[in-house]
């Protein structure tokens, strides 16, 4: 089985455009025969490095609250006419899809950082809303629950989830997806730091499964008009430097990790290697201890 990890940004958060390129990359994976293709974090409506959405403890300003709705107005309803669309581009190209967006909802004003699961056949199909947003970003994201923690079913029946960025480093959300037999661990992230790549080789060791990682790339050119950006100013400079990986279940690198540039990985996977694997390491069967331990998930829609 061939998988795939897109390292692309968000055009200007324009979602014209961002359909537009995630078109393309699925036709660029489709080609070198990528059954399941994974894009990063907030890919549909973009990941705002560097705003702060004037808002400080105990004070909101009128820009700040302009330009969150200029945000929201870039999401998505999931599933929603957007996902008619992607459900589309995967059927035309029959290659399974993992993306981030941000989502909103018709009868709220709430938006959340989520992972869609699009099948070539049956088209959207579920989701994941990211558990806890990270430090600032709580002020423009909700947080999920523990109704969107299920694996789905993926290319060739394959067990597949998807954690975004920091709730990777959430032990017992990564145990809820062990526990389910998960066989390829999605990560879409926006961490371009070296370290990331210690982290999901972690993870791929830890629960004998592949680890696929997409990461945006970005330069201050790929951002709106208005958006706050570091000095000095210069379109070529990068904001999100990538890292994206293909990780086996026994820790080897299958592909990148791509830095400092936009770009698809791939990588032929042998699902027998998770099995192979837990001949020595089933942290969910004979290397667990349930007469001690125990996890309870309260998988309700709250």
């Amino acid at each position: 089985m061939k998988v795939g990890v897109a390292q692309v940004g968000t055009p200007q958060f324009d979602l014209e455009k961002t359909i537009k390129k995630l078109e393309e990359y699925v036709i660029h994976a489709s080609k070198e025969n990528v059954e399941l293709l994974v894009f990063p974090e907030a890919f549909i409506g973009g990941y705002p490095r560097h705003s702060t959405f004037g808002a400080s403890i105990g004070e909101r300003t009128q820009e700040g609250r302009d330009e969150f709705t200029r945000y929201y107005h870039g999401s998505i309803l999931v599933p929603g006419p957007e996902t008619d669309v992607i459900g589309n581009i995967a059927k035309e190209n029959n290659v399974f899809l993992v993306i981030g967006v941000i989502e909103k909802e018709e009868e709220s004003g709430t938006l959340y950082c989520s992972a869609i699961f699009v099948d070539p056949i049956k088209g959207y199909i579920s989701k994941h809303r990211k558990l806890m947003p990270t430090a600032i970003e709580k002020i423009i994201w909700g947080c999920g629950d523990g109704s969107t923690l299920s694996v789905v079913t993926g290319p060739k029946n394959t067990k597949v989830s998807a954690s975004i960025c920091w709730e990777n480093y959430m032990p017992l959300m990564r145990y809820n997806y062990y526990k389910q037999g998960v066989q390829i661990y999605c990560a879409p992230t926006v961490d371009g730091r070296e370290i990331w790549t210690s982290s999901m080789t972690h993870i791929a060791v830890e629960g004998r499964c592949f680890v696929l990682s997409a990461n945006q790339f970005t330069r201050q050119k790929d951002y709106p008009d208005g958006h706050p950006l570091p000095e000095p100013k210069d379109p070529n400079s990068i904001l999100i430097s990538g890292g994206s990986v293909i990780i086996s279940p026994f820790g080897n690198i299958l592909a990148g990790p791509l830095r400092e540039k936009e770009g698809l990985l791939t990588a032929d996977i042998d699902l027998d290697d998770v099995v192979r694997g837990k001949f020595d390491l089933d942290v969910v069967g004979h290397y667990s201890r349930p007469d001690i331990f125990n996890l309870t998930v309260n998988n309700k829609k709250c």
